[in-house]
């Protein structure tokens, strides 16, 4: 092999190498892309759980609250009952 067909095999890599390069250049930047739309999915996901957080706890209360008043009633129910038996 002479210097000619030597430089021409390295200027064949060179350009292979360069052509490698912007092509992981570009996948990097698709990369970053996905990532920010990514990140940005991810803090509207979190106002949204904030949001359900809030609903379940107000369901809860709520919950709670009517099931006091059930036990009232029942308790007023058993009490009526047991006065009509005296």
């Amino acid at each position: 092999m002479n210097i000619d067909e030597r430089l021409e095999a390295l200027t064949q890599s060179m350009e292979l190498l360069a052509s490698l390069h912007r092509d992981n250049e570009k996948r990097l930047e698709r990369l970053d892309q996905h990532m920010e739309q990514f990140a940005q999915e991810m803090k509207g996901l979190g106002k949204r759980n904030v949001r359900l957080e809030g609903l379940v706890t107000e369901i809860a209360e709520g919950t709670a609250r009517l099931l006091h008043v059930a036990e009232v009633h029942e308790q007023r129910i058993s009490d009526l009952e047991g006065n009509q038996t005296q």
